[in-house]
């Protein structure tokens, strides 16, 4: 008891600090520069799409949260090979979240067909169903993208299974033109068990990489508003524990025959267990099981759990996107089958002319010349003054969000001066993806102004990204094991300095390919850069 009250305790002060976290506002993957590409369904040609990819804005005002997207990620979409003719199109969408999300303290809200929540790419997400269920009296499923019959909505299909050969390498889908996905949004070929050759065929990738050894990073919001995150987390609730699979707790009836629900109540009749309608085929063939005190690694009804998690240090709801020991995915898949909060997110058409842009954490003032980088590890920062008067010192304060800031250093100032003075500071703090620096300027009156704030990212350590093969003959793969929430600019540099060859791994992808096949054997360096961070890897080139 004491650890539930705990947890609520945690739950409510993270709404109540929402507004200045904001991960609603700052996980978004923003672009004005990338379009979206897709496979051709006829030739399999890659074509490249005049829509911009991923999250073209985002707004906000008190109380909510305004997403501009077209709904297409930057990995490449399709072909969808069960004979959708449809081709993923721009949704020119604006969504309406909320800042501060509720629980629903009533009859929980079923989820429904169409979009249940919103990945941070801007991709829909689907629940489990297809919109197909079983007809009974003609002994055969029906509905959905099956034209010709309806059926009875009793025995309904799973999508993921029943819709497996239409996913692309990315396991999503169009309906109509709105691409989204019914699950975790990992390509097949990274699954431990690959259960789809599609890959093979049409190579592409995710929103992400799962990565056993790390939590798994944010990647939507529900239509109540709630995080989503991949599919590893923290064992225990507070945060400790170590890192874990995160499990759902729905798992398959023992039954033969489709006569009755999990509850006992008989219904009408769907098709025996066969191989034909194997268990999982259909959504009421699975049961839940309330987990133990002794299983805090495994989720609720709604999928979900109160937890600490990076982004939600004092503790929030919670849903995972759900996988089995093979990276498989789990139902109920991310939400459902009904949410935890209150559903309030909207598809609108404005956006109030109060709203402010959001680009980053609310800065202060200029004041001074402040720049960071990050070399081994470390994060160096550097700035000048032009003029000093009275001038006593330099606090250096981080910040997590941009926005509740600690001091963790100060540097004495020269005090007067009429000239430039250069000021440096090594903050030997590791840290995952970014932090946020600003100077606190002390008079020696006890007067204080701040600096710009700056963003420093650390998303580009070397166990991060992968490089292989490495001798490599005709293409190098670099392959990342979380979200690129930047692109990257490449460079192969010989061991003269010269630069040989540039590319870019796009921002929202997982996987990126560099030819070397016209490339002369010899040693070269390949740098990578997110425009703060740059670290440089050796590559032998031997055809």
């Amino acid at each position: 008891m004491k650890k539930i009250i705990l947890l609520n305790l945690f739950f409510l002060v993270s709404i109540f600090i929402g507004k200045t976290q904001s991960p609603s506002l700052s996980a978004w993957l923003r672009n004005t520069t990338i379009t979206a590409r897709h496979y051709d369904k006829t030739t399999g040609a890659l074509i490249n799409d005049a829509s911009l990819a991923n999250v073209q804005s985002i707004k906000y005002t008190t109380t909510d949260v305004y997403i501009t997207t077209t709904g297409l990620p930057s990995y490449i979409t399709g072909p969808f090979l069960d004979g959708n003719p449809n081709v993923a199109g721009n949704q020119n969408a604006i969504f309406k979240l909320p800042l501060a999300p509720t629980q629903n303290t009533g009859t929980p809200t079923a989820t429904t067909g169409g979009n249940i929540g919103l990945f941070i790419n801007g991709v829909a997400l689907f629940d489990y169903r297809d919109g197909v269920s079983w007809n009974n009296a003609q002994s055969k499923v029906c509905g959905g993208p099956i034209m010709g019959c309806t059926g009875d909505g009793v025995w309904n299909r799973d999508a993921v299974v029943g819709e497996r050969l239409g996913f692309d390498c990315s396991k999503g889908h169009p309906a109509g033109t709105n691409y989204h996905h019914h699950q975790n949004p990992s390509a097949f070929n990274l699954d431990l068990n690959v259960i789809s050759t599609v890959c093979n065929l049409y190579a592409s990738d995710g929103l992400y990489t799962i990565n056993a050894s790390a939590h798994s990073p944010l990647i939507g919001f529900a239509y109540d508003g709630f995080p989503i995150y991949g599919a590893y987390g923290y064992k225990n609730a507070d945060g400790t524990g170590g890192i874990v699979r995160i499990k759902s707790s729905y798992t398959l009836r023992n039954i033969t025959t489709r006569t009755t629900y999990s509850t006992g109540a008989s219904v009408t009749a769907g098709p025996a267990v066969s191989t034909t309608y194997p268990l999982g085929y259909f959504r009421e063939d699975y049961q839940y099981t309330t987990p133990t005190a002794s299983q805090p690694d495994y989720l609720d009804a709604h999928n979900g759990r109160f937890c600490v998690t990076p982004e939600y240090p004092l503790g929030t709801y919670a849903y995972f996107c759900t996988v089995d020991a093979n990276h498989n995915s789990a139902y109920p898949y991310a939400v459902g089958p009904t949410f935890y909060g209150n559903k309030v997110v909207t598809k609108v058409t404005t956006i109030p002319g109060t709203a402010t842009t959001y680009s980053g954490p609310i800065l202060p003032v200029e004041l001074l010349d402040l720049m960071g980088y990050v070399a081994d590890n470390t994060t160096i920062l550097k700035w000048t003054t032009l003029t000093e008067k009275e001038l006593n010192s330099f606090e250096v304060e981080r910040s997590d969000d941009g926005v509740v800031f600690k001091n963790i250093g100060t540097v004495k100032a020269v005090g007067n001066a009429s000239i430039t003075n250069n000021y440096s500071y090594i903050d030997y703090t590791s840290f995952n993806e970014v932090k946020y620096y600003r100077l606190k300027q002390m008079d020696m009156n006890g007067k204080f102004s701040y600096s710009k704030t700056i963003s420093i990212h650390n998303n580009l350590k070397s166990d991060e990204i992968g490089i292989f093969p490495n001798p490599v003959s005709d293409l190098l793969i670099l392959q990342s094991k979380g979200i690129n929430k930047k692109s990257l600019d490449l460079e192969l540099m010989n061991i003269n300095g010269q630069i040989v060859k540039r590319h870019q791994f796009l921002q929202g992808s997982t996987i990126c390919y560099m030819e070397t096949k016209n490339i002369a054997n010899g040693t070269y360096f390949l740098s990578l850069s997110d425009g703060t961070t740059k670290k440089a890897f050796k590559v032998i080139v031997n055809h």
